[in-house]
């Protein structure tokens, strides 16, 4: 109970440091490259391992033509915005206790980010993307 606790307080204070911070595109383009072996970002482009990103935050997650969603996903009735994907880019133990234990059952098996900078910059970045 207490480790749950704590999770979801550190995961609280990432989700205020983001909103203090707007982050930055440019080292978010940077960030990105840990994500690029299995995203690609291009408006049109191919789906790899993962889903394109292209207009990702705004939308929900699971639906992209093309790509082989879990089915976990496709129920989640996730909407990717800043919130929710801070989760889901942070350390296992604060995306588990954002999204429940079920989020193992989603086919993304990145580590996560430590950083709260790099999160922030990231999703910046993920935000250019329309």
């Amino acid at each position: 109970m207490f480790k749950k606790i704590f999770m979801i307080t550190l995961l609280s204070f990432s989700l205020h440091s983001f909103s203090a911070n707007a982050g930055d595109a440019e080292k978010g383009k940077k960030v990105f490259k840990k994500c690029a072996a299995c995203h690609n970002v291009a408006a049109g482009a191919a789906h790899k391992t993962g889903p394109n990103l292209w207009g990702i935050i705004g939308a929900k997650a699971g639906v992209q033509d093309g790509y082989k969603y879990s089915d976990w996903l496709k129920g989640s009735g996730i909407e990717w915005n800043d919130e929710a994907m801070t989760a889901w880019v942070s350390k296992k133990k604060a995306k588990t206790a954002y999204f429940g234990k079920d989020v193992k059952k989603s086919k993304m098996i990145f580590a996560g980010l430590r950083k709260p900078d790099q999160i922030t910059n990231l999703i910046a970045y993920l935000k250019t993307l329309k």
